[in-house]
C-alpha cells in the first residue's frame, strides 16, 4: 500500500460514525509542523490562509503551481494525513479540475475539499464524478469534502438554505462525495436535519455562533475545521505586537505570545 492511500484509509477512520475530527488548518509547513506537535490527528490547508501568506487574495488567485507546491511542502514535515484546500478545482471544466486535484494527491495530499461557491451545484457534482473516475484509473484513494456553500454565500431565501443544503448534500454524495462541509451552518437543529438527511460525515466550520465541540458531537458532526480562523489569529498578534511597537516603542506585545511560539529548529531538524 502506498503512503497516500494509507493516509486517505487513516483520514477516512478518523471521520467514522461515532467519531469527531478536529481540524486546525495550516498554510505553511511551520504552521502544519506546530499543529502536529500540539496533537492534531490530521491537518487541513485554508486557501485563503495559504493565498494570503503568499501575497494573493483568496478564490482562485493564488497560481495553482504556487498551491500546488506549498501543500507539498507541509506533507514533507509531517506524519499525519493531509487535506488541501481545493476552492472549486481551479476550473470550470470538471476533467481540468480532475487533473489539478491529481497534482493535489501527487504532492501528498490525503483528501480534498471542493466548493461550490456560485456555480450550480450540478457543476460541483460533474467535478466530483470526473475526479472519483481520474483516481480510480491511477487506484488512488482521495476522501473528497464536498462544501455546499448555501450559507456562507447567502445564496437562497433563509427559509430555503436547509433544504437546499440537504439537496445539495445529496447530490454530491451521489456524484461520489466522502463528506458534505456547510459552513455558517451553526444552528444545532439545522445541523441536526443535514446529518439525519445526508448519509454523509458532516463537517462544521468554526465561528463565533458555532456551540462547543461536546454539542456537536452529540448533533452527529465528525469533522470540524478551523479554516482561516488560526492564521488571522496569527496575523492579528503579529499585527498588535507591529503597532506597539511603532506607536508605543513599546514590546509587551511581543513577548505575550513569542513564548508559546514552538522550538522549530528542533521541530525540524
Amino acid at each position: 500500500m502506498t503512503a497516500q492511500r494509507e493516509n486517505a484509509q487513516t483520514f477516512r477512520a478518523l471521520q467514522a460514525p461515532g467519531k469527531l475530527l478536529i481540524l486546525p488548518n495550516a498554510w505553511d509547513a511551520a504552521s502544519a509542523r506546530a499543529a502536529e506537535d500540539a496533537g492534531a490527528a490530521a491537518i487541513a490547508t485554508s486557501s485563503a490562509a495559504v493565498a494570503w501568506s503568499h501575497g494573493y487574495p483568496d478564490g482562485e488567485m493564488l497560481p495553482a503551481a504556487t498551491l500546488i507546491a506549498a501543500v507539498k511542502e507541509i506533507v514533507r514535515v509531517v506524519k499525519v494525513p493531509v487535506s488541501a484546500d481545493g476552492e472549486g478545482g481551479y476550473s470550470a471544466d470538471p476533467a481540468k479540475a480532475a487533473s489539478f486535484v491529481a497534482a493535489l494527491i501527487d504532492s501528498g495530499a490525503a483528501g480534498i475539499n471542493l466548493e461550490d461557491g456560485s456555480a450550480p451545484p450540478e457543476l460541483l457534482a460533474a467535478k466530483i464524478k470526473a475526479i472519483k473516475s481520474a483516481m480510480k484509473a491511477k487506484d488512488v484513494d482521495v476522501f473528497i469534502n464536498a462544501r455546499a456553500d448555501v450559507y456562507l454565500c447567502n445564496q437562497v431565501p433563509d427559509d430555503a438554505k436547509l433544504a437546499e443544503a440537504i439537496r445539495r448534500g445529496n447530490l454530491y454524495r451521489e456524484a461520489g462525495a466522502d463528506g458534505l462541509f456547510v459552513p455558517a451552518l451553526t444552528e444545532l437543529a439545522g445541523i441536526r436535519e443535514v446529518v439525519r438527511a445526508v448519509d454523509l460525515p458532516f463537517n462544521s466550520l468554526i465561528q463565533k455562533a458555532l456551540p462547543p465541540i461536546a454539542e456537536l458531537k452529540a448533533a452527529g458532526v465528525r469533522r470540524v475545521s478551523a479554516g482561516a480562523g488560526i492564521s488571522r489569529a496569527a496575523y492579528g498578534a503579529a499585527m498588535r505586537a507591529t503597532k506597539m511597537l511603532l506607536e508605543e516603542g513599546k514590546y509587551d506585545a511581543i513577548f505575550a505570545s513569542s513564548g508559546d511560539c514552538p522550538e522549530f529548529n528542533k521541530l525540524f531538524g
